[in-house]
């Protein structure tokens, strides 16, 4: 395994390129959709869009999508993966992730993340830095947990749900799909799907759109 292609010229890509490298990947390509304006992220090369990557998606040993948005990153891991792409799970080397757990393809562990026994993560997450997802934990497709976010065990949380940056949920809490734990905030009850709650406990609030 020594190419990869990362679609998402982003911070988050940055993070993504590096963790590659860690695993021993010796090509990373970027690809992105301002492509041709933006050609360049740090002293790694963005060679096409999206169109482009599928054009080649056969020649990488591993596609990841850094990509923030939660459905548009699980909208576009289906579509590579469609077209033949090859998604693994991608872990820093400084993560725990128990051998007990289990996690699906396109999810990324971040530095100093853990993972604990009997965990289950599902299709294009993002663990992010120092996040902990406790034991018997049960993660779906496509969520963020933000750097510091803690799940305690048994905690379950919907498809395409955000955890904030330093939020914590107790536990056998479940958050709903497309819900948002703002950040800092303690969930102590179960939050509905597309909820948004905030605070010390967390509350709900209204969400524009």
């Amino acid at each position: 395994m020594t190419k990869c292609a990362i679609l998402g010229a982003s911070g988050h890509g940055k993070v993504i390129a590096e963790i590659a490298e860690l695993n021993g990947f010796k090509q990373i390509d970027f690809f992105d959709d301002r492509w041709p304006q933006t050609l360049q992220l740090e002293h790694w090369h963005i060679i096409g869009d999206t169109d482009s990557l599928l054009s080649c998606i056969q020649r990488y040993d591993l596609v990841v999508i850094a990509i923030g948005d939660n459905a548009i990153r699980l909208q576009k891991q289906q579509e590579l993966m469609q077209a033949g792409g090859h998604f693994g799970v991608l872990v820093h080397p400084s993560a725990v992730v128990s051998a007990y757990s289990v996690l699906d393809i396109g999810t990324v562990v971040m530095a100093n993340a853990v993972v604990n026994p009997f965990a289950e993560i599902g299709k294009a997450c993002i663990v992010n830095t120092a996040a902990t997802i406790d034991h018997d934990c049960v993660v779906a497709d496509g969520v963020h947990l933000s750097p510091g976010a803690n799940l305690a065990g048994g905690v379950k949380v919907g498809t395409l749900s955000w955890i904030g940056i330093g939020a914590s949920v107790k536990q056998l809490v479940s958050i709903g799909k497309n819900a948002v734990v703002g950040a800092g905030a303690a969930v102590l009850m179960n939050v509905s799907d597309n909820q948004t709650v905030v605070g010390v406990p967390a509350k709900p609030i209204s969400r524009k759109g």
